[in-house]
């Protein structure tokens, strides 16, 4: 996926504007208009202000991967962490651990076991 594809995903994401981006960059609208159209890229500087703004790493905004093994689900799962609240992250964590509790079942299926009829 191309810088630009990644910038307006992010933005639609916060749902925000380009305009009220480029004023928070202190970038002209049309500068930014022309990175979201992959007719432009940002120097290094303006990366890592665009990767600080939005919370996720410049290899995020880059699409790179240098791990083989990491995948663009657990660049999502980072990034959906990222926009919740410290209550809702904690919330999430703790679900995440109920699925690795669950142990012995198959990774693929991670649906509890049905409930006890009383």
């Amino acid at each position: 996926m191309k810088f630009g594809t990644v910038l307006r995903k992010l933005i639609e994401e916060h749902g925000i504007t380009q305009k009220s981006l480029a004023a928070k960059l202190n970038l002209a609208p049309s500068t930014l208009g022309s990175y979201v159209q992959n007719t432009r890229e940002p120097d290094f500087e303006l990366l890592k202000k665009i990767a600080s703004y939005f919370q996720v790493t410049t290899d995020y905004l880059l699409d790179y991967r240098s791990d083989a093994g990491k995948s663009t689900q657990e660049d999502e799962l980072l990034q959906v962490f990222r926009l919740l609240t410290p209550k809702q992250q904690a919330v999430y964590l703790e679900q995440g651990k109920a699925f690795i509790r669950l142990g012995g079942q198959d990774k693929q299926d991670v649906t509890p076991p049905p409930r006890k009829q009383p």
